[in-house]
């Protein structure tokens, strides 16, 4: 028996409201049985900070810092905390919770998923690996989080690299569809991710980023020869086919489908109603 076959969509550097509005089109239209399950890999332009949809925008973020760096701004559909998009390859995995393959609970169709990561990192040499959090404490920072840095907060399967978080994800579960979508990161400007979040005092700020250090990284940082993008395209292509047992299948938009998008776009993301919402 054949393996099954996915979409691939490989949509390049986009503006984050068309990111997000394509990220949510997929959902629909794979709910409404048009297309099969899709993975799709994108980068950002201009750089943007996204944040989770339940993170307050005005309480949480240095809105003047993102407009001096140029930096696009927009919510994501999905939880979690902050993401810099900057030097990174994003994906999504698009697909039913129906999916034979796919566990009911939200962090076991996590682990799953993220097998398609962890085999990416591996084909680009690293040995990546599930970190599970095991203490009541940590645990409860899972319920907690202390930190608005998505890569500063701990997660269930958290994908590590030599003892640190490589790999940032969010999922949410809407019309019997998942869609997770995450950030791999390439290379990582400490200074300006954390000058673009409020906090009560410059002292926390700087033991923030002192712990952050120790928590998280970016690949290059542990390669003597840079990733590029084109490089982690390749290796997370093979590790999504690999850890999903799937084929993937390249795959266009028509016109009438990026006509969608753009609406979409314009009516939600790019919205303050929408970006501004708590």
């Amino acid at each position: 028996m054949g393996k099954e076959t996915w979409l691939f969509v490989d949509s390049g550097h986009c503006p984050p409201f068309f990111n997000m509005a394509l990220d949510e089109a997929l959902l629909d239209w794979h709910s409404k049985g048009e297309i099969p399950p899709a993975i799709r890999f994108y980068g950002w332009d201009p750089a943007t900070l996204s944040i989770g949809y339940f993170q307050r925008a005005k309480q949480e973020i240095d809105l003047e810092a993102v407009k001096r760096y140029g930096l696009g701004f927009v919510r994501r559909p999905t939880g979690g905390r902050a993401v810099l998009h900057e030097h990174e390859l994003t994906y999504s995995v698009i697909v039913s919770e129906a999916h034979p393959d796919m566990p009911k609970t939200v962090t076991e169709a996590y682990r799953v998923i993220s097998e398609g990561l962890v085999r990416g990192f591996r084909a680009l040499g690293f040995e990546a690996y599930f970190a599970v959090p095991r203490t009541e404490a940590e645990r409860e920072a899972l319920r907690s989080p202390h930190s608005s840095v998505c890569f500063d907060t701990p997660s269930w399967y958290e994908l590590v690299v030599e003892g640190r978080k490589v790999a940032g994800s969010a999922q949410t579960r809407q019309k019997g569809v998942i869609l997770q979508h995450g950030s791999i990161l390439l290379d990582m400007d400490e200074e300006k991710l954390f000058s673009l979040f409020k906090y009560p005092s410059d002292r926390v700020r700087e033991r923030m980023q002192r712990s952050f250090k120790q928590k998280a990284v970016a690949i290059n940082e542990l390669r003597t020869v840079p990733v590029t993008y084109g490089e982690a395209k390749e290796a997370f292509h093979k590790g999504f086919e690999e850890g999903l047992g799937i084929r993937l299948e390249p795959y266009t938009l028509s016109p009438a489908q990026q006509a969608y998008v753009e609406e979409l776009a314009d009516r939600r993301y790019r919205s303050d109603e929408w970006n501004f919402k708590r």
